[in-house]
């Protein structure tokens, strides 16, 4: 059965951005197949892509890029790779929607570096395992987000990690993921 690790980028950027990343997860992991999709909407400064605008922020427009992003991530599925064996990795706007989409579907597991919590945003009590980054001197996303989104988590299905940094996915956080991966995906 195939193990599987999607990417989703932050505003402004595209499926390249975390593809080194995923990449170097895979390979430590030894097990995983990586899938960086790119957000469905132009950047207002293009090459980049959005999962909807956010500058000023379009909330109206979550739900739709929400069930969008579902639909892509079911279509994903086959014998070999359920969603039972996917996790799905996301780094700002991309952890925001990683968050959103990914706890109500039977995905491994959720990682969300520097990202926040949709208004309005109530995940189901029996998500997927989560893992949390934020650094403390995030100028982008305040690192309170990360609370935010932590309190209205299981606590037993939730870890949080702060690191010293900004609004970044530091090197000392590649080892914390690589864990959560070998946790939620064994690679035998």
């Amino acid at each position: 059965m195939m193990k599987r690790l999607v990417l989703l980028h932050g505003w402004g950027a595209d499926a390249n951005d975390l593809r080194p990343l995923g990449n170097s997860l895979a390979q430590q992991h030894g097990a995983l197949e990586v899938m960086a999709l790119d957000a469905p909407q132009l950047h207002p400064q293009p090459p980049g892509r959005q999962w909807y605008p956010l500058f000023p922020a379009d909330w109206a427009a979550v739900p739709g890029a929400v069930q969008q992003l579902e639909r892509r991530l079911t279509q994903l599925v086959s014998p070999q790779a359920p969603l039972e064996q996917t996790v799905v990795f996301g780094f700002s706007q991309g952890g925001a929607m990683a968050l959103h989409c990914g706890c109500n579907l039977p995905l491994a597991g959720v990682i969300s570096c520097s990202g926040y919590p949709h208004p309005g945003w109530k995940p189901p009590g029996n998500h997927p395992p989560v893992l949390l980054m934020h650094g403390r001197d995030d100028a982008v996303v305040p690192s309170a987000a990360m609370q935010t989104i932590q309190d209205q988590l299981n606590p037993e299905r939730c870890t949080g990690l702060m690191f010293n940094n900004g609004h970044t996915i530091p090197s000392e956080m590649v080892q914390p993921m690589l864990d959560f991966l070998r946790r939620v995906l064994p690679s035998a």
